[in-house]
């Protein structure tokens, strides 16, 4: 796997999110979850406007405005050696909320379909674990599908610690708790 970094999203990467969103369409298009992590990508008009909702959830007085109480931070994962984007993945400051406290998480994430199966996932969550710990979360929820052995094992391999199964809407949902205390 080539080296990535977590990168908030900007304009200079409009064309590269734009494309990694046709390309989830395309390939995802039967996953009711395709936009794990991407807050609201599938329903935007331009990379331009999505950018500006990421910009508007990172602060707690803003995040009202586009329709959600939590707010949170969004990051690109950009492959160093081509600055290509590969994956996205959200942090949410915390999970005092009906759905993020049993099955949201506090984190998201998807992988560019052509980009699986490299490892990408995995170093996503593991960046974004430094970044939980910078602000202030200890132990970090993040769920999976029990169907998605992928999600999984990214979730292990992190250190995740399986808490149980919970049913959602006829969807069994694993949770896993990752202590970013220990992450360096």
């Amino acid at each position: 796997m080539d080296k990535i970094e977590l990168i908030e999203p900007s304009l200079e990467y409009g064309d590269d999110i734009w494309a990694f969103r046709a390309e989830i369409l395309e390939k995802d298009a039967v996953n009711e979850d395709q936009f794990a992590g991407c807050m609201s990508l599938d329903k935007c008009a331009s990379a331009a406007e999505w950018i500006n909702i990421c910009k508007l959830r990172k602060s707690e007085e803003t995040c009202r405005e586009v329709g959600t109480t939590v707010p949170s931070d969004m990051y690109l994962a950009i492959r160093e050696s081509d600055g290509r984007l590969v994956g996205i993945i959200d942090l949410r400051h915390h999970i005092d909320h009906p759905i993020l406290g049993t099955w949201g998480g506090h984190c998201g994430y998807s992988v560019r379909p052509s980009e699986r199966g490299k490892g990408y996932a995995k170093e996503m969550l593991r960046l974004n674990i430094r970044n939980a710990k910078s602000l202030g979360i200890e132990k970090m929820l993040v769920t999976c599908d029990s169907a998605n052995i992928a999600s999984e094992k990214t979730i292990i391999g992190n250190g995740g610690v399986f808490e149980r199964t919970i049913d959602v809407d006829g969807t069994e949902m694993k949770r896993y708790w990752i202590d970013c205390r220990t992450e360096e």
